[in-house]
């Protein structure tokens, strides 16, 4: 099925550029063409799916799910929908309100917020078509489960001082949902208009990937990232965490860069500990979060993430 964007990629490449064949910059371009097209058709195919299905979920509901729930399934509920609904770190914040303000426990709501940028079914359907359905589900199961540990150690360090007062001065209403009864039509027109809203988001995050993927694919040996991180080097997990930080990217955005990574040689482990930390503690993520929660807690949400992407690296390295 995807062989068409191979050949638009070679007509382009060849044909339209006229860029001899076999060279750097050849594979470079023709990485870049194929997987910026097939990226985008699969993200728009799947998001118009995914908002037509989710047209009826909608943020109140979420709320409603978790209010009042025993804490191991809150926890667990709490990372589901963080996979499932289209919320980045920006977007998830009035949730984050929400949540506390209607009483719901500050561990359930971190592990939703902690699983929400990190992990969302587009993605997770890019990274299988990409890279391979094993990575794909320990990717997902591994994001899952950070939530619901580091919700879990909050909840347990009572550490809701930590939060902006602010937060939990805000009063929710509790009142029952009332269910919107929605034509066919709307619903498609809801699909329609959250898919041209996150494209409108991620567009870029997107291009910068495939552009920094076609830039490693293209002019950067395999030899060099077998030498410098490679399953020898001990230290190359948390590198990988360290140099992550600076970075920052949409979840979709790092599908063509660990296509690549992993192509090149590099350890599952540290391609994951990587994703995982350009998407979840970067410096803008940080400085969005800092909205809502103290220097404190975001230097525990930092450590705690780190510690754990760098744990995730070392056994999958192991076991891969």
């Amino acid at each position: 099925m995807f062989k068409i964007f191979a050949k638009l990629a070679d007509w382009v490449t060849h044909d339209l550029l006229q860029i001899a064949p076999q060279t750097h910059l050849a594979e470079a371009v023709h990485f870049f063409i194929e997987d910026t097209a097939k990226i985008f058709f699969l993200l728009t195919t799947l998001m118009l799916l995914v908002g037509f299905f989710r047209s009826w979920i909608s943020p109140e509901k979420v709320r409603h799910w978790l209010d009042g729930k025993p804490m191991l399934l809150a926890y667990f509920l709490a990372v589901t929908l963080g996979a499932i609904t289209p919320f980045c770190s920006c977007s998830s914040i009035p949730l984050f309100i929400a949540f506390l303000g209607t009483g719901i426990p500050l561990g359930v709501t971190m592990a939703f917020l902690i699983t929400s940028p990190m992990v969302n079914e587009v993605a997770a359907i890019l990274f299988g078509e990409a890279i391979g359905w094993q990575f794909t589900l320990a990717y997902v199961g591994t994001g899952m489960v950070t939530g619901m540990v580091g919700g879990a150690i909050i909840d347990c360090l009572k550490i809701e001082r930590w939060v902006e007062p602010f937060v939990f001065q805000i009063n929710v209403p509790k009142d029952g949902i009332e269910e919107r009864k929605l034509t066919l039509k709307h619903r498609l027109n809801h699909a329609w208009g959250e898919t041209k809203d996150i494209l409108q988001r991620v567009w870029l995050y997107v291009l910068i990937g495939v552009g920094v993927g076609a830039a490693i694919h293209g002019f950067v040996p395999q030899e060099w990232f077998i030498a410098h991180a490679g399953k020898d080097n001990l230290f190359a997990v948390p590198m990988a965490v360290i140099m992550a930080v600076p970075l920052y990217s949409n979840v979709t955005g790092v599908v063509p860069v660990a296509e690549v990574l992993i192509s090149k040689g590099l350890p599952v482990g540290t391609t994951l500990a990587f994703i995982m930390s350009t998407v979840a503690i970067s410096l803008p993520e940080l400085v969005i979060l800092r909205k809502v929660l103290k220097v404190q807690m975001l230097a525990f949400f930092v450590a705690y993430l780190a510690l754990a992407f760098v744990i995730v690296g070392y056994v999958f390295n192991y076991v891969f």
